[in-house]
């Protein structure tokens, strides 16, 4: 478990980065990367970035 939050914590990391440049500067790195907002691939990482943070609040709760 202690690997899966250490992932998990990365990909929250790149999503949090990437908000940041979709709000400071309207630029999606990973659409820019990997073909679009609509690309399979963007949608796969959206989606691992977003079952991360969900994985981080419920590890969070859990330790309380």
């Amino acid at each position: 478990m202690k690997l899966l939050c250490k992932i998990a914590f990365v990909l929250v990391l790149i999503g949090a980065i990437n908000w940041g440049l979709v709000g400071l500067f309207k630029f999606d790195l990973v659409a820019a990367i990997f073909g679009g907002m609509e690309s399979f691939l963007s949608r796969v990482i959206y989606t691992l970035v977003g079952l991360s943070g969900l994985l981080l609040i419920y590890s969070g709760l859990k330790e309380k």
